[in-house]
């Protein structure tokens, strides 16, 4: 409909890019509803296209109905919307490239790796809230295992595998899946030592995916604690290309990243 309405108004995908200060590869990817449109967009659009109070109340209603399907609804009142607007745009995916300073990666933690962080971040969670978010993140995972699942290319700082979470048993049962997750197929684990120094990648954690059919990542998402920035600007978007390119050259290799983590587990 979107697409539509642009050429109704006799513009094009780079108008409306110009517009919303985005891409235009995104723009085509929300017209083809390949990736979820914000109200924000949609309200923007309606002032460039015209758009008249009624259908633009119409608009609105389809994207809070389109956002809210899909299996991670279920998790309403555990996450909050910016959350799960991510975790849809994942299983979507054809590669995901996350960088982790501080933490195992979401979609590779076990679930008592979880329980400690829950505890650690959010004591004001009870156990109910806590196991949510434990069968929220074994779904993802689930989901992202099989049929034709994205490629998935994780960088963890070294940091992460210093810093164990709860008991020896705990943390010997993260460092095992982490080892067992990295030799799947579609699953590319690498580890950015202490000894590579300085990288673009310090400023913090980020995800960047890129969609079926596009030549270039959509977005890059960057999270913090009272929520999220998706990036979306061809510039940002170069600037973190770059910045993987530059982990890529200063990681260990796959085999060695393995093995640096078999050595965490001597200790153990």
């Amino acid at each position: 409909m979107l697409r539509e309405l642009r050429r109704g108004a006799g513009l094009t995908i780079k108008d409306a890019a110009e517009w919303l200060v985005m891409g235009e590869s995104a723009v085509s990817k929300i017209e083809k509803a390949k990736i979820a449109i914000k109200a924000t967009h949609v309200r923007a659009l309606g002032q460039l296209y015209d758009i008249d109070a009624a259908k633009l109340d119409y608009l609105l209603k389809l994207v809070k109905e389109s956002n809210e399907r899909g299996w991670w609804t279920a998790y309403r009142d555990t996450v909050p919307e910016w959350f799960r607007q991510f975790v849809g745009l994942e299983a979507d995916s054809l590669d995901l490239w996350n960088y982790e300073a501080e933490y195992v990666p979401g979609l590779l933690q076990t679930s008592d790796y979880v329980r400690e962080l829950m505890k650690a971040n959010r004591p004001d969670m009870n156990e109910d809230e806590i196991e949510r978010q434990v069968r929220l993140r074994r779904e993802r995972q689930e989901r992202l295992d099989g049929g034709q699942p994205p490629r998935l290319h994780f960088y963890i700082n070294e940091s992460v595998i210093r810093r164990p979470a709860g008991d020896s048993a705990t943390w010997r049962r993260q460092v095992e899946h982490l080892i067992e997750s990295s030799k799947l197929d579609h699953v590319t684990l690498r580890i950015v030592p202490f000894s590579a120094g300085p990288h673009p990648a310090m400023s913090g954690s980020f995800v960047m995916m890129q969609f079926p059919e596009e030549d270039t990542p959509a977005f890059v998402y960057l999270e913090n604690q009272r929520g999220a920035v998706y990036q979306e600007d061809p510039g940002d978007i170069d600037r973190y290309m770059v910045t993987v390119e530059v982990l890529e050259r200063l990681s260990l290799s796959p085999d060695d990243s393995c093995g640096m983590l078999g050595d965490a587990l001597k200790p153990l």
